[in-house]
């Protein structure tokens, strides 16, 4: 059974960083895209970054600058550097295994798809706040 088991959240103040790391099982992880979503409070899931298993890279451009995904295969594992952190950070943020080696979404909007992602982890928390 896939398995996506996300850590690294927690409490941050503005303008510092976390990294989180998400460790897959259960799947070829070298043949799939990797994504990270968040979703705060009353708001709506938003795709935040996804690598491909070519290695190319989607960043919303609410984090354009400041964040950095990144995948270590010999591992099974995705990253999100996180940087610079703003308290409209805050969020659940989510791993997710894409169902194809390339992210999918629409390169038109600019946005990652949840219905590209087939498998998610159970989320950390982050919270940005002073």
């Amino acid at each position: 059974q896939v398995q996506l088991v996300e850590s690294g959240g927690g409490l941050v103040q503005p303008g510092g960083s976390l990294r989180l790391s998400c460790a897959a099982s259960g799947f070829t992880f070298d043949n799939y895209a990797m994504g990270w979503f968040r979703q705060a409070p009353g708001k709506e899931r938003e795709g935040v970054s996804c690598i491909s298993g070519a290695g190319s890279i989607f960043y919303a451009n609410s984090v354009k600058g400041r964040f950095t995904i990144s995948r270590d295969n010999a591992k099974n594992t995705v990253y999100l550097q996180m940087n610079s952190l703003k308290p409209e950070d805050t969020a659940d943020y989510y791993c997710a295994a894409g169902r194809r080696s390339f992210c999918g979404g629409s390169y038109a909007f600019n946005v990652l798809l949840s219905e590209d992602f087939g498998s998610w982890g159970q989320g950390t928390q982050v919270t940005v706040s002073s």
